[in-house]
């Protein structure tokens, strides 16, 4: 095991990240920003190293900052946490370059898996259900790229290779739109992207996003620990998570998790990573790999007992996965809701001074936050501070903890989207479960 792990986030994962390791006797270094330097996370740290100034350019995505962090403090391992350079394979690269372990797969898995072609390719080939689509980049032949939207039908949606997050997506309904909508999304991939590579899929009315969690090591042993359902999203972002998926049966359950686990073989996968889908009558459509832990891992650790960010640490440390297929049952049900630092009904971010903290508690509550009273949320990154994850013998059970909890829990002194998670949690179709990625934004009228 390592004895020294740098921590190159901020926030609920740094302080996640940090507690894992001090269960396993693990020294830690906090690397942060000049904004930073109250965190919770850099304040329990055995050392901490400034890496830059607010900016995250010049700090979280700053690789030399972070690599001689690593070498000044005689580091043996690096984990980038979620966000920033977390799917970056070049700077997976450098840290393994430079002497140290990257807590993640290898640069060349990020890379390929990054890509949504070659990713595309690479799950067609091990038997992941896909999208029907382009199959590859789409060329400048106009009537080539007519006729393949005929034949995968209107309407087709043009996606950036190198996008995600929502980004460098344009949904075409018509013929008529469909070349300019092409070179529109090539001209805002290459800014956005620096790759204007782009490709064609079938656009799902309706569908809902379901992921499943893997784990791999690199002695040929790979589990998944089944599904989650992200699908109560705001512009292509996930608010809340609960796993399992409502609706889903255990048949496709076995079927489609099985499939993740043979694609991680094929390509040669190690650590934690996510394969997410959409989901529409019935069938799954692979749409992305997340090669990194998940912001929403708590549910599935609530349901499975298997501590994510500590098999992280082990299989990179080159460990043997500790875990069969046959050993993983999913028990009672969790939900999760990202709390942020924003106006529940404009969205706008609301850093400043929390004045009072009070989480909640009881049978079945987790509570991931960095938040202390006098802690103040600085407005650089992102709002998200702090998740709370209920469980229960059933959704029903957890679904009333969550009620509970988030009428618990006080922040005062900035605005939160709390009241938003109490409005959800009460909606009849959130109740019933399986709605799909657009309910939210109907439901909110955006």
């Amino acid at each position: 095991m390592f004895d020294k792990i740098l921590i190159a986030n901020r926030g609920e994962i740094a302080l996640r990240i940090l507690r894992a390791c001090h269960e396993l006797g693990i020294t830690t270094v906090a690397a942060h920003s000049t904004a930073d330097a109250s965190l919770k996370h850099v304040l329990l740290s055995d050392e901490s190293v400034c890496i830059g100034p607010p900016a995250s350019a010049d700090s979280y995505l700053n690789m030399p900052s972070i690599i001689s962090a690593a070498e000044v403090t005689d580091a043996s391992a690096v984990h980038p946490g979620y966000g920033f350079l977390s799917e970056n394979a070049d700077f997976a690269e450098r840290v393994s370059d430079s002497g140290f372990a990257f807590i993640g797969p290898p640069a060349q898995v990020i890379r390929l898996m990054g890509d949504k072609v070659s990713a595309i390719r690479a799950m067609k080939a091990a038997g992941v259900p896909c999208v029907p689509g382009s199959d590859g980049p789409l060329g400048d032949d106009a009537e080539e790229n007519l006729r393949m939207a005929r034949d995968i039908g209107y309407p087709v949606i043009i996606k950036a290779s190198g996008g995600g997050g929502g980004r460098g997506m344009r949904v075409v309904r018509s013929e008529g739109a469909l070349i300019s909508s092409i070179t529109m999304t090539r001209t805002e991939a290459r800014a956005a992207f620096g790759n204007d590579v782009v490709y064609m899929e079938k656009f799902l009315e309706r569908p809902r996003h379901i992921e499943f969690q893997v784990l791999a090591d690199g002695h040929g042993n790979a589990v998944h620990l089944f599904e989650r359902d992200c699908s109560m999203q705001r512009r292509h972002q996930k608010v809340l998570e609960e796993a399992p998926a409502p609706g889903i049966t255990p048949e496709q359950r076995e079927t489609i998790g099985q499939r993740c686990v043979d694609a991680c073989l094929e390509i040669g996968y190690t650590n934690a990573g996510t394969f997410e889908f959409l989901y529409q009558d019935g069938e799954f459509y692979f749409i992305e790999m997340n090669t990194r832990l998940q912001v929403e891992h708590p549910v599935t650790e609530m349901i499975t007992g298997v501590d994510l960010v500590e098999a992280q640490l082990r299989i990179a440390s080159g460990e043997a996965l500790g875990l069969r297929q046959s050993d993983l049952v999913a028990r009672g049900h969790a939900i999760e809701c990202r709390i942020n630092a924003e106006d529940p009904k404009k969205f706008t971010p609301s850093p400043g001074r929390v004045e009072l903290w009070h989480p909640p508690g009881g049978p079945g509550v987790r509570v991931d936050s960095h938040l202390y009273s006098g802690y103040e949320v600085p407005p650089f990154y992102d709002s998200m501070v702090g998740k709370l994850i209920t469980c229960g013998d059933n959704r029903e059970s957890a679904i009333a903890r969550m009620r509970v909890a988030l009428n618990e829990m006080v922040i005062e002194g900035i605005t939160t989207n709390i009241p938003l998670h109490q409005e959800i949690c009460q909606h009849a179709a959130f109740q019933a479960g399986g709605t799909d990625i657009h309910y939210l934004e109907k439901r909110l009228g955006l």
